[in-house]
């Protein structure tokens, strides 16, 4: 029987939301729940990214992985099963992601629909959570895709290997839609800065490292290069010294994500080469300067993507297509084209 559950079903908690689908699909299923999978094409794609950083770094007996839709529907893992919970997420879905909800349900998984509108998804799921899509301005952070991901992998994580931590990082997603209104402010004028000296150049690069790259990748993928037709390669900061730093020239454009947690001295690092070769397009968005340091510091790590990319798609994506005279409403091939 599908289960549909909204945050308003349980008094605007969207945590007892989450719970409540994680403890049904455990009393439902006929073998012990051990493996998660997360799945989505794009920006819904690059949201499950927080999940998985927390489980990669939480989970002891509990497997995760997070797969783009048509790659799974094309190879999907071997160990796909009644022991598997298959998390798939489109805003209206789509048709890939569809299928590849089918592909989890067939092979025996418990499926959860992340979703914006009805569709094709949530009438193949088990159970299905309706979010709210980051780019509005009214909705609400911790009711975005990426909250209620991180919300699920930290009760898989709790109930299976246990989450010392769990009640504070709970209280958390309490906090992070006042940060990110506080930080809107805070950026729009520097974003309208970063995007005048920045129009005329391409491509734009994006690093981001650890808990961030999720972000630094949807800003990429999504913002820059899906609604603006620019070219944007992303570049984790680990990564950075093992080729692409020799693309940097005094004109390079150069957008680097700082985060807080354990990989910062690699933001850190690349900070610093940054600022030595490169030149007035280098850009720096510290999450200590946007409210990331407001969190409990043995859960703020988790957060960065939740704040950061709400600010990268509503503030600097923003601020950007002003400045070059192109509506990120408009495509080249996306809904115009068959692909």
């Amino acid at each position: 029987m599908q289960l549909y559950l909204t945050w308003e079903d349980n008094m605007n908690k969207i945590q007892t939301t989450v719970g409540s689908i994680i403890q049904r699909v455990f009393k439902e299923s006929n073998e012990s729940v051990r493996r998660v999978v997360w799945i989505g094409a794009g920006g819904s794609f690059g949201g499950f990214y927080a999940a998985q950083y927390f489980m990669t770094r939480n989970a002891v007996t509990f497997s995760s992985e997070m797969f783009t839709s048509n790659e799974f529907v094309m190879a999907p893992p071997a160990y796909v099963g009644d022991d598997t919970l298959a998390v798939v997420c489109s805003m209206r879905g789509t048709k890939e992601t569809c299928e590849a909800a089918r592909v989890a349900k067939s092979l025996g998984a418990h499926v959860v629909a992340l979703y914006v509108d009805p569709s094709e998804l949530t009438e193949i799921a088990d159970y299905q959570v309706k979010y709210e899509s980051l780019a509005l301005d009214e909705s609400k952070t911790e009711l975005s895709n990426t909250s209620i991901a991180l919300m699920m992998a930290m009760e898989l994580v709790d109930r299976t290997d246990g989450y010392a931590d769990h009640d504070v990082a709970m209280s958390a997603f309490d906090n992070v839609d006042a940060i990110y209104r506080r930080t809107v402010g805070t950026t729009t004028p520097l974003a309208q800065k970063w995007a005048e000296k920045n129009k005329m150049r391409k491509p734009i690069y994006v690093l981001g490292s650890g808990p961030a790259y999720g972000a630094a990748y949807i800003f990429s993928i999504c913002n820059i290069e899906e609604m603006l037709q620019i070219s944007s390669p992303t570049t984790n900061s680990c990564e950075y010294f093992h080729g692409p730093f020799e693309t940097l020239d005094k004109t390079t454009s150069v957008f680097q994500l700082v985060s807080v947690g354990r990989t910062r001295p690699a933001d850190e690092r690349s900070v610093r080469f940054l600022k030595e070769y490169g030149g007035d397009n280098v850009y720096i968005l510290d999450a200590k300067e946007i409210g990331l340091n407001d969190l409990d510091d043995r859960v703020s790590e988790y957060f960065n993507h939740i704040i950061f990319a709400p600010i990268l798609n509503n503030v600097y994506m923003r601020a950007l297509s002003a400045e070059i005279q192109k509506s990120f409403l408009t495509r080249r091939y996306m809904w115009k084209v068959n692909y």
